[in-house]
């Protein structure tokens, strides 16, 4: 070996510990990065030159290079942000997203967002891919972007109404008569229904006394909420009977009438429901018609109308849950996460996004928490898995390789010069 050549081996230690303080710097800096995955600089050394020698052929070094920056995919601590669009994967895994070229991209940054169209997105405005829900706890097999803040919850016609009241045994013996109901019944409360448009009715419903404990219900709506004039006519869209026994407990109801249509809405059925009735096998538990003034204790019916997304939530199993200003909730999609049998070897794109490459292989998409793939913590962010204890330490290390490299040249110069200086 010449001096010249201890010289480029100086000079090959310096670009290489030189690289490899970039790769740290570049984790440094990426500390708060969410998701982000930190690298490491890996040297080899170059290859060796046949140096004969009196023992015989030997090999002399001549340096060192960046061999490659690998990429480390553990796990990143989790930090909880009680924000419900931010996520985190505990486990192998990626979020998918479309690309800005059309392509697809994968992430570890959950920090999502709902966007102006309604769909769920990165920060970066990147649609988020999963399955969108086609009925009630199913979803599509194919992978399309999941649109959740445009999403209402349809209406329900009303169909039953339960309600539990006290009738007075004492109240007078009547008659009802629907044009002069006031006078012609001892009670009367009001129920809300829901026509199958979603809009919202007030139903009268009267109390009459027709002899000791037989009662006859009555439920009114003005004319103009059937026919859809301005009318205020009462008329009558259900009506029953109760009997009670002489211990003032529900012995059998009875329905005569039931269907109603309001205006612009479909024709539904009003069913009563006022207790437990002794002759269909009940315990008599409910509506009671004790000497006691009449009240309505309790009202309750089955139809609602359109609601609006209010917020949402997602399950560890990537399930996105939407919960409406109408009380209902209903599955609206679920996310996939894509695992890749080297997840060390994707592209990184920028962004915190990575592509796959031929060395990662193609991904395996799914659902989380299937074939190996992590579960989703809502309400958390993974930071990165810097180290900065180990950064800090690799980088001292490389500022004394450097450091030492370039001493190699001094030295070597040196000794040139000396040569040079044989002659004079």
């Amino acid at each position: 070996m010449s001096i010249f050549s201890s010289l480029y081996i100086g000079m090959s230690g310096m670009r290489s510990n030189e690289r490899a303080i970039g790769v740290i710097g570049n984790n440094i800096a990426n500390l708060n990065t969410v998701g982000y995955k930190a690298s490491r600089a890996v040297f080899a050394d170059l290859l060796s030159a046949n140096v004969l020698g009196s023992a015989g052929v030997s090999q002399a070094g001549r340096g060192s290079g960046l061999a490659a920056v690998q990429r480390l995919v553990s796990q990143g601590a989790l930090l909880g942000t009680g924000l419900t669009t931010d996520l985190a994967i505990s486990g192998d895994g990626f979020f998918v997203a479309d690309g800005a070229d059309g392509g697809r991209v994968y992430t570890r940054n959950g920090q999502l967002q709902i966007d102006q169209d309604g769909f769920l997105t990165t920060i970066d405005n990147l649609r988020i891919q999963g399955y969108p829900a086609t009925g009630d706890d199913t979803f599509a097999t194919s992978l399309s972007g999941l649109r959740v803040g445009e999403s209402t919850s349809p209406p329900r016609a009303t169909g039953a109404i339960a309600m539990v009241a006290n009738l007075d045994r004492n109240a007078p013996v009547q008659t009802f008569d629907v044009a002069d109901a006031a006078n012609t019944a001892s009670h009367s409360t009001t129920v809300t229904v829901y026509d199958s448009l979603g809009a919202a009715h007030q139903l009268e419903v009267y109390f009459s006394q027709t002899a000791s404990g037989e009662w006859t219900w009555n439920a009114v709506a003005p004319q103009g909420e059937l026919d859809g004039s301005d009318a205020t006519d009462p008329v009558v869209v259900a009506s029953g009977t109760l009997s009670f026994d002489s211990d003032g407990r529900l012995v059998s109801e009875a329905q005569t009438l039931s269907s109603v249509t309001f205006a612009g809405a479909s024709a539904q059925d009003l069913r009563f429901d006022f207790g437990e009735e002794l002759s269909a096998g009940g315990d008599g538990t409910g509506s009671t018609s004790f000497a006691s003034p009449s009240a309505v204790s309790f009202v309750d019916q089955d139809g609602f109308g359109v609601g609006t997304l209010a917020y949402v939530e997602i399950g560890t199993d990537g399930v996105v849950s939407g919960t409406f200003s109408n009380g209902q909730s209903r599955a609206l999609g679920q996310l996939a996460l894509a695992r890749f049998a080297s997840p060390h070897a994707l592209d990184g794109v920028g962004g915190n996004n990575f592509a796959e490459t031929l060395a990662s292989g193609e991904p395996a998409i799914g659902a989380p928490g299937t074939a190996g793939r992590g579960e989703i913590l809502a309400g958390s962010l993974e930071q990165s898995n810097v180290d900065l204890t180990n950064e800090f330490t690799s980088l001292i290390l490389a500022q004394r390789g450097f450091q030492a490299s370039s001493r190699t040249i001094t030295t070597a110069d040196e000794m040139l010069l000396e040569a040079v200086n044989l002659k004079r």
